[in-house]
Formats: C-alpha cells, sequence, structure tokens
C-alpha cells in the first residue's frame, strides 16, 4: 500500500472516531435526576408561585437548578385530595430520584403510603411525629425528613390574638379542610382547648372547594360570629388573596396563617414565613440528592412566627387594636 492510501486511511478512521466521540460522551453522560413534586393545589394560584420560587430557590442553593442538572416532574391534585394517592403512585412507578411532598399534609401522607424506598422530603403544618411521618425530629428514620411549620399548633395563638383584640366576642368562626383530615383533626383538637379556657365558643365551617366559599359566607352572615379564623392547609393559603377579598366584603374580621392574606386586605396574619418555610424544603431536596439519607437529616421547624396587623382594614371594620397588639406586630400595613 502505498504511502498515500495510507495517510487516506488514517485521515478517514481519525475523522470517524472523532465524530463519533460527541455521540458517545452524550450517551455515558448520566441523565438528570427527576425530583417528584406532589401537592394538594394548583399550579396557577398565586399564593403557591410564591412558594415555588421559594423551593427553587433553596435547590439552588444546594447546587440545583431545574432544567439544568435536575428534572422536577410536577403532579398538582388540583384540591382534590382523594387524587394524591393515585399521583403518588404514578410518581413511584416513574421511579423518581425523590418525592417533594410540601404540598400539605395529605400529600405528605399519600408520598408515605405510596412508597417506603424513595426519599421523601415532606413540608407539612402539624408535628410530623404525632401524625406517623416520623419516628422522631431528630432522627426521623426510614425514608422522610423535612420542614414543619407548625401551623396547626399555633391555632391557640390565633384564638388568642383575636380574644385580645375583640374580648366581647363569645362565638368564633373556624374553616377547616375536611378532605385534609390528618389536619384538621390536629387544629381543632388544640383549638378546642384554648376555646374552653378564654371562655369561646367555636362554630366549625368547612371548605375543600372555591365553590364552598358561598356557602360557607352565606352561614357566615346567618351565625354572626365575633370573628372567623382560617384553619391551615394549602387550599387556604394559596387562596389568602381571595379569602381576603371575601372577608373584607363580607366584613368578618379574621386572622389568617400567612402574610399574602393580610397584605391584601385581610385584617389579621400569625405564622410563619412561607418562603423561608419553602427555601428550606428545597435545601433538603438538594442535600438528599448530593448522597445524604433523609433518615440522618433531623426534621427542620420553622418556628418564626409574623404577626401582620392591616391597620386600614380594622378601621375599614370599626375595630380599634390595642396598643399592646400593635406593638408586638412584625408588620403594621396602614
Amino acid at each position: 500500500m502505498s504511502a498515500k492510501m495510507k495517510r487516506r486511511e488514517f485521515i478517514s478512521l481519525f475523522g470517524g472516531g472523532a465524530a463519533a466521540w460527541p455521540l458517545a460522551a452524550r450517551a455515558q453522560r448520566p441523565s438528570m435526576p427527576v425530583i417528584g413534586f406532589l401537592s394538594s393545589a394548583s399550579p396557577n394560584l398565586s399564593g403557591y408561585a410564591i412558594r415555588l420560587r421559594a423551593f427553587r430557590q433553596g435547590l439552588k442553593e444546594a447546587g440545583y437548578v431545574e432544567g439544568q442538572n435536575v428534572q422536577v416532574e410536577y403532579r398538582w391534585a388540583e384540591g382534590q385530595n382523594n387524587r394524591l394517592p393515585v399521583l403518588a403512585a404514578e410518581l413511584v412507578h416513574r421511579q423518581v430520584a425523590m418525592i417533594v411532598a410540601a404540598g400539605g399534609t395529605a400529600s405528605a401522607v399519600a408520598a408515605k403510603a405510596a412508597t417506603a424506598t424513595i426519599p421523601i422530603v415532606f413540608g407539612v403544618g402539624v408535628d410530623p411525629v404525632k401524625v406517623g411521618l416520623v419516628a422522631s425530629l431528630n432522627r426521623p428514620g426510614g425514608n422522610l425528613t423535612g420542614v414543619t411549620n407548625l401551623n396547626a399548633e399555633v391555632g391557640p395563638k390565633r384564638l388568642e390574638l383575636l380574644h385580645e383584640l375583640l374580648p366581647a366576642a363569645t362565638i368564633i368562626a373556624v374553616l377547616v379542610d375536611p378532605t385534609s383530615p390528618t389536619l384538621a383533626e390536629a387544629f381543632l383538637r388544640d383549638l378546642q382547648a384554648a376555646a374552653r379556657d378564654l371562655g369561646v365558643r367555636l362554630h366549625v365551617l368547612q371548605a375543600s372547594k372555591e365553590g364552598d366559599f358561598d356557602t360557607v359566607f352565606a352561614t357566615l352572615a346567618q351565625l354572626r360570629p365575633g370573628a372567623l379564623i382560617v384553619g391551615p392547609g394549602t387550599f387556604f393559603s394559596a387562596r389568602g388573596e381571595q379569602l381576603a377579598a371575601l372577608t373584607l366584603r363580607h366584613a368578618v374580621p379574621t386572622i389568617h396563617q400567612y402574610r399574602p392574606f393580610a397584605a391584601a386586605g385581610g385584617l389579621l396574619s400569625y405564622g410563619t414565613s412561607q418562603t423561608d418555610y419553602y427555601r428550606q424544603v428545597g435545601i433538603y431536596a438538594g442535600r438528599i440528592l448530593k448522597g445524604e439519607k433523609p433518615a440522618d437529616l433531623p426534621v427542620q421547624q420553622a418556628t418564626k412566627m409574623q404577626l401582620i396587623i392591616n391597620l386600614k382594614t380594622a378601621k375599614a371594620l370599626g375595630l380599634e387594636v390595642p396598643a399592646s397588639l400593635l406593638a408586638r406586630a412584625d408588620e403594621v400595613i396602614e
């Protein structure tokens, strides 16, 4: 074979091999991990957009950016908690790297029932030990860990704040979501005990879909309670602005768990920062993707509470907010 032919074959082989290298590299490159995000809410609610931004921020702090080095598959129950077991089973079948069940206590319960092996990071408003999600806060055990904002636990404090503002009120209405019984029962149990101590009677109302709000406020118009406590849960927290408008229209003094309610015209909010809460969920998700085990990660407690008072709404309702209450507020909206 001539030197010219050898040279031509060498160039041909080299060129073909070079062209094949990127394909081989792409084939060998590991695919991005997939997080399954399970929620009882709907993604188009403004209240939930705040949470998703915070979750993605937490992921970023842990070194992951959605679409760049991690994928997120979302499953939304659209306010129908009875769909959560099926959606959780879909994520298990998809063999996701982990499930983030931060869409309410019901989503965490459904995720735990669906798998004992896939890591789960939850975000709940109750004590996760009391509802059986983990063995203990410091040593969760099993495949679950996460963050609790304890918003169910501070229900009595919300009642005390209303009682301080409206000491003459003898009937207080409470709104809960019956499709999240674990959360509703824990919330009402503590609230009933506090109501007895204060000499207040509670009237429990239920809503699990937006159409229920008409019935709720028609009942409030007949009952004429001194005030309303909106219970914890994704269904209500994602609709803070809508509930603020309804409580204003019907002139019902109301306390909610998150700031967007008070910022939109609701009277009071008392609870943790939902942005900090969801950011912590994102950070834990990132740490587990890097190899840490849920059993070794203590459940985080978002314990810093914020009291927000909308003074403009108080004046519109003809209420005089005690100076002692204003002094304790983290924010007063005028």
